[in-house]
This record gives C-alpha cells, structure tokens and sequence, in this order.
C-alpha cells in the first residue's frame, strides 16, 4: 500500500498545490518515507504563527536556517513536502528570516534542479531582489551561484535588474556597491559580448566613479576584465568602442579624479595581461 500511495503523490500532478484538495488528500501531498513522518510533520509546524507568538519568536528564523538541509535529506522527488512552509517562510514578517532564505536560495536550487527552480524559486528570489536591504544582500552576494543555473533566457532577464542594485536604502552602504563590483566580474562568464557592453559596462563605468575608494578598486579589475572578455569575443568592435569610451570619459575628464582613474585602470590591464602590448598601445 505505502508503495501505491507513494506513486500517487509523487505524480507531477499532484506537485501543485491546489486548493480543492480535502483535509485528507491535503495530509497525503505531505507524506514521504525517507524520515519518520512524525519528525516531518512537528518541523513543518514549526512555521505556524501561533506557535512563533506563543512559543519562540525565533522559531521561524530556526526553521528557515534548516531548510536546505531538510530539503537535501528528503531529495528533490519530496519537495512537494515542503514547497507550503517554503513559501510561507519567504513571506514571514521578520527580515531576518527572508534573509536567511535568501543567503540560502542558490544551494536550495542546487538540490531542487533546473525545472523545480524555475517554477518555485525564481518567484521568490524576484520578491527579494526587492526586499529591505538586509534581505537583497543575501541574494547580492550569490547573484552569480542562483543566476548560472538558470537557463540562458531566463538568466538574460535579470540582466535588465542588475542596474537596480545601484540603488539601496541607505547611501552610506557602499559594501553592498563592493559587492556588486565582485559579483559582475564573475557574471562576465555568463553573457555574451553584446550583452556585457550594452547592459555590465554602464554599471561598471558607475562604479567606477563611485565615492568610496574601496569600490572603486574592485571596479577597476571588473573593467579590465571586462576588456579582456570582449577582446577574445568574435565581434572586435566591442571592445574598441570600450576602450574609445575609456579614453573619452576618464582620460580626458576635467576633473583629476576621473585621470587618475584612467591610469589605474590601465595599470590594471597592463599587470593582468588583458590585452597584447600592440593593442594596448
């Protein structure tokens, strides 16, 4: 019998979750038989409010920090077990368990895979990259761990939100514009040229330019990186127009701050062998 039953929740139709389902067909989508289900079911009450009101305000954020592990343990066939405590952790009122999830999202899609990620984590991560800052930070700093296991559509889509991260709640936050910086230099592997100069390199040029010196220095590598990327791309053109662009906006600014960043970033290029010396002449 545990057999038959087993076949039964674990058809792809039964994966959603729908809101006909009675009581008992409700308790059945929960069932699994890799851990005793006793165990199962007292850690997915653990996310009831009543229980974090009356027992432990920090039951929730405990219960969000296991997650991956649970999840890894039951296998990716019995997410369907956890996909409603999931989603009502992304939702909790307390930022420190959305942060949680999100320091944690890009080993939960590891664990799920490419199809489980695209339908019931892509949602989520896109309701943090809009979250408080303290909860962006965790998606922020394995931007690059979520985004190379999506597929290369999905993955181009993001490449319109990546200019939003500029922007934080508090200014001051210059740690989270480093962030950025390291992360975009190993996003350069996951785009094509084109898409590197039309949507990385204004960014880039920002950052460039940006208050605190710290972020700046980052930025200096991701632009020479950034050369070194597109001149071993077919299309020449790019990197070219790149280099006329540095020459223009650095070099010949008014201000010594903009010189002086051109000089680093040329020494940049000249100490990490970005391109040959007749082009870098």
């Amino acid at each position: 019998n545990m057999d038959s039953t087993l076949r039964y929740i674990h058809n792809d139709s039964d994966l959603s979750t729908n809101s006909s389902f009675s009581p008992e067909e409700e308790r059945k989508s929960k069932v699994q038989d890799v851990v005793p289900q006793a165990l199962l079911d007292q850690y997915l009450s653990m996310t009831d409010p009543s229980r974090a009101q009356t027992v432990d305000t920090e039951i929730a954020k405990h219960c969000a920090y296991s997650l991956p592990g649970v999840a890894l343990t039951l296998g990716r066939q019995n997410w369907h077990c956890l996909k409603d405590t999931y989603e009502t952790l992304a939702s909790d009122m307390q930022w420190k368990v959305r942060r949680t999830l999100a320091f944690s999202i890009h080993e939960l899609a590891v664990i799920l895979g490419d199809q489980l990620t695209a339908g019931d984590l892509v949602p989520v991560f896109n309701g943090f990259l809009k979250d408080l800052d303290e909860v962006r930070i965790g998606v922020l700093k394995h931007l690059h761990d979520f985004l190379k296991l999506l597929h290369l559509d999905k993955r181009r889509e993001y490449l319109y939100q990546l200019q939003e991260f500029l922007v934080t709640d508090n200014s001051r936050n210059w740690r989270f514009r480093a962030e950025l910086a390291e992360q975009l230099i190993l996003l350069l592997d996951l785009y094509s040229a084109r898409d590197i100069y039309d949507y990385l390199r204004p960014i880039a040029f920002s950052l460039c330019a940006d208050k605190v010196s710290s972020v700046r220095w980052i930025s200096y590598k991701l632009v020479s990186e950034m050369v070194k990327k597109l001149y071993m791309a077919s299309t020449s053109t790019f990197v070219v127009d790149l280099m006329n662009e540095l020459v223009e906006k650095f070099c010949r600014c008014r201000k010594w701050s903009g010189r002086q960043t051109f000089v680093f970033i040329c020494q940049t290029i000249s100490e990490d062998d970005c391109l040959p010396m007749d082009q870098f002449a």
